[in-house]
């Protein structure tokens, strides 16, 4: 139903803070299951529907970053990534791998709702914003925001949330440079901070996609000290 509360996967080895999480995430209004390896989350994750996984790296059986990488390979599913705190290294490769984003353990519960529900906002654009932009057209890039679908040349792009709405306002904004705070705040849902490299890996990846797709002309452009501009299509 349209208004049922979101169900979201956690996952984590931890018990103890997975029943402290799966409380908290209850009475702000989400619903909650909770697993504790990789096995069991491939099992849910590919079997049942969920609207974002929670998915911790360091997992027994099979580890976050081998999960990541089986789901991406059948579903765009957001995933919020928990890693270890000072681990910059896990944080960037499970960003490459696909994730939309991250959290450092310890994590605030507060701050983990607020991600997920940033998270969810760009999987589900609101009618009124849908309705007044459904399809946005840049040259032979196409996205439409009430199907949560991006087209290249006709060929349809396997997008993570995050990249979805990267490209989105990039594209809103085509030939002109888009800054990483300003990316970061409303591609992404938060500020951004010193050392977070989550732009940047998100514009990685999509510039990955968009290159794949023979005889499609996209490019992303770096403008140093600012951030990034999506070139306008050069006339012949």
């Amino acid at each position: 139903m349209e208004n049922d509360p979101p169900i979201l996967l956690l996952v984590d080895d931890d018990q103890e803070l997975c029943a402290m999480l799966q409380r908290y995430l209850t009475t702000e209004g989400f619903r909650c299951q909770s697993v504790f390896d990789g096995e069991a989350a491939l099992e849910c994750a590919l079997n049942q529907p969920f609207d974002a996984i929670i998915l911790d790296l360091m997992l027994p059986r099979v580890n976050g970053f081998e999960v990541l990488k089986r789901l991406r390979k059948v579903s765009a599913v957001p995933v919020l990534m928990l890693t270890a705190r000072g681990d910059d290294s896990h944080s960037i490769l499970g960003l490459e791998g696909g994730a939309d984003d991250y959290l450092t353990k310890p994590c605030n519960p507060k701050v983990l709702v607020a991600r997920v529900r940033a998270v969810l906002r760009r999987v589900q654009p609101n009618t009124e914003s849908a309705q007044n932009s459904s399809v946005l057209q840049v040259g032979a890039m196409k996205l439409y925001a009430a199907s949560h679908l991006a087209t290249l040349s006709g060929k349809s792009l396997e997008l993570t949330s995050a990249e979805f709405s990267l490209l989105k306002l990039l594209l809103q904004r085509a030939g002109e440079a888009v800054s990483k705070e300003l990316l970061c705040q409303k591609g992404l849902g938060r500020k951004l901070t010193s050392y977070d490299r989550s732009v940047d890996i998100h514009i990685s990846n999509l510039r990955r996609k968009l290159a794949a797709v023979k005889g499609g002309k996209a490019e992303i452009v770096t403008v140093r000290g600012v951030g990034y501009l999506y070139a306008l299509p050069v006339e012949e």
